[in-house]
């Protein structure tokens, strides 16, 4: 029988977001012993970068952002070239602390390594491998669905607008999108909301 996180060989599909809070809290829970893919996985659902971006991220740009809490630091975007600011929240911010923690990192050294680089210097994560990662995340807390690499930013955009109620077009500026269309399309949240439209009694 096919995994429902392994769509058939060919297939399109669009990953989803995670949308339940406590699958979140689970999987942070069974991460916290592993410095690396606590800070991955937290950064991810708390900052909206995409997987490229953040697995480009080296200890120095970290440290520069980090140093400045409230205005962050300014990042460039892959897909678009275009920069981005970058502010940590507490929880992002106290994750990679703890992964700083573990060694000693020049500024140039990527943040996130691949365990079998024996250059870690010059070889960071590939994309691939954070997809493998998140579809495990996900099966260790038995969750169903296409699950991949753009799960991270997905889970960060549904809940900015589900569980913190921020409005469409302040999401889509900052996922940089272009018409609202698109991300309403993006939270795949659009069947739900108009479920709710039918439940509101005048």
């Amino acid at each position: 029988m096919r995994s429902q996180n392994n769509p058939k060989p060919g297939d399109v599909i669009s990953v989803e977001p995670i949308r339940d809070l406590e699958a979140i809290k689970k999987i942070k829970e069974k991460l916290s012993d592993n410095p690396r893919d606590y800070a991955l996985f937290v950064v991810g659902v708390n900052t909206g970068l995409r997987g490229g971006d953040i697995l480009k991220l080296t200890a120095g740009k970290v440290r520069e952002i980090l140093a400045d809490g409230d205005n962050g630091g300014l990042v460039r975007e892959t897909k678009t070239s275009k920069t981005k600011r970058i502010i940590f929240n507490t929880t992002a911010r106290d994750a990679l602390r703890k992964l700083l923690a573990t060694k000693d990192y020049d500024s140039a050294e990527y943040i996130f390594q691949s365990q079998r680089s024996s250059k870690a210097r010059e070889h960071r994560m590939t994309e691939s491998y954070l997809c493998r990662l998140v579809k495990k995340w996900c099966k260790m807390v038995n969750l169903c669905g296409h699950y991949g690499s753009h799960t991270l930013r997905k889970s960060w955009a549904y809940h900015q607008r589900v569980t913190f109620n921020v409005d469409i077009p302040t999401i889509m500026k900052t996922l940089g999108h272009s018409t609202q269309r698109q991300t309403l399309e993006y939270l795949c949240i659009q069947d739900e909301e108009i479920r709710t439209v039918y439940n509101n009694q005048l």
